[in-house]
């Protein structure tokens, strides 16, 4: 089991699947970062943005859950982007003509590791540990 399933009591932030998400969950990670004493919040805030525009944009309904918790055994910190889509997201083969489709694989590189998990009854949730 991935740290990324261990802090069920985590606080939560719940977004509307608006074009606002992103800022909103930007605010919040500065806040738990602050909260968990996480020092640099920039490959934090890619991960949230990314994260969170994903599932506005490919899943579009419902809410989108955010959290974000201190590893239990590891100087690292989990962020947990939740949504009820159905399609888990896959880095795609670099396309230099593309107008988009690099944030998976920019995450990817700045993150300790990364991954998806299902939800119990629909949807999933994506994680990402980067260092404190």
């Amino acid at each position: 089991m991935s740290a990324a399933a261990l802090a069920p009591e985590t606080p939560a932030l719940v977004l509307e699947p608006t074009d606002r998400a992103p800022a909103e969950a930007r605010r919040y990670l500065t806040e738990r970062f602050r909260e968990i004493g996480h020092t640099e919040d920039f490959v934090g805030r890619l991960v949230v943005t990314e994260l969170v525009t994903n599932s506005h944009k490919h899943v579009g309904f419902g809410h989108i859950v955010v959290r974000v918790f201190p590893d239990p055994h590891e100087p690292l910190t989990v962020i947990e982007v939740s949504d009820e889509g159905p399609g888990r997201p896959a880095i795609q083969e670099e396309d230099r003509d593309a107008t988009c489709g690099r944030g998976l694989l920019l995450m990817a590189q700045l993150v300790h590791d990364w991954g998806v998990r299902p939800l119990d009854k629909e949807g999933k949730t994506v994680w990402a540990r980067c260092g404190r």
